[in-house]
């Protein structure tokens, strides 16, 4: 186990998986419901009378909750840790967005500067100037010692991983699939490389599979882990729209590369969305960031 775990907190994390399993909708409720109610043994216990209220009531089965403390014993084991909305150590900018994950499964280890982070995010089909801009602003990021958030898919995530990692620098991977798999294949030694220097976070059970639907719940935990989003390059159709719209929902501060123009989601979001920024380069957005945070402008959530 961890140093810090014991058996009774073993069992209320495997209890907040307990309440997961029996597919509690949607999740921001079931994390809400679990902190006001402190304890998720106390809650599952209550729900056992009451499951009408939350629950689905095609589902009110699953794993034993025996069954899921073995199951986080054994994560433990191979190095997965699973943070819950219950431990002080969960992330403090993603606990004050609404649609925070009741857990999040993390190989690596997080540290309490990764708070001052910036998410870097754009395309899997990106042109050179578009991997050239990621790099940048990566690196821009690092030298002002901001942690870099992606989500270690092909093209700019992976491009703004590698420039932090080469400027020796903390870069957090946000993934949409369980920590048992790599999603690209292509990118499972930077995966095991991030986990091993920084860490890879996953709101997901380990065995989880990459879906169409998992990508949008990643984008959200991203989002709100991050002070700020910067979308570097990203056409009509791209998911980094998704993590734009997201993070101003969280009232977080979007960044768009003026190259984005071109396409109309961003011009709309340059023209018609409060707290949207155009800009050229890594280190106006730094320069934005520490002047919204230092007058205390960004509404958090």
């Amino acid at each position: 186990m961890f140093a810090s775990d014991t058996l009774e907190s073993t069992r209320e994390r495997a209890a907040v998986l307990a309440l997961m399993a029996r597919r509690l909708r949607p999740w921001n409720q079931l994390s809400e419901a679990i902190e006001e109610r402190e304890s998720a043994l106390a809650l599952l216990e209550d729900l056992t009378t009451d499951s009408t209220r939350l629950f689905d009531d095609d589902d009110q089965t699953g794993p034993s909750l025996d069954e899921l403390q073995a199951s986080v014993l054994k994560w433990q084991q191979e190095g997965i840790r699973l943070m819950t909305v219950l431990d002080a150590a969960y992330p403090a900018n993603l606990r004050m967005v609404h649609d925070r994950p009741p857990a999040l499964f993390i190989r690596g280890e997080l540290q309490s500067g990764d708070e001052r982070s910036l998410a870097i995010v754009g395309t899997r089909k990106a042109s050179e100037k578009g991997l050239a801009q990621a790099q940048e602003i990566a690196r821009s990021a690092v030298a002002a010692g901001y942690s870099v958030v992606s989500g270690l898919a092909a093209g700019i995530d992976t491009a703004a991983h590698q420039a932090a990692l080469e400027e020796k620098g903390r870069t957090l991977a946000v993934i949409g699939t369980g920590l048992h798999h790599n999603f690209p294949k292509q990118n499972a030694a930077l995966q095991a490389r991030l986990g091993r220097e920084s860490a890879v976070i996953s709101q997901f059970f380990p065995e989880q599979e990459a879906r169409r639907w998992t990508f949008p719940l990643r984008n959200a935990v991203m989002s709100g882990f991050a002070r700020a989003t910067v979308v570097v390059e990203a056409g009509n159709t791209s998911g980094a729209r998704m993590q734009a719209r997201l993070a101003i929902e969280h009232g977080r501060p979007v960044f768009l590369l003026r190259s984005l123009l071109q396409f109309e989601w961003a011009q709309t979001y340059a023209d018609d969305r409060p707290g949207t920024y155009v800009v050229d380069g890594g280190q106006e957005i730094i320069d934005h960031v520490e002047r919204l945070y230092s007058k205390n402008l960004v509404l958090q959530g």
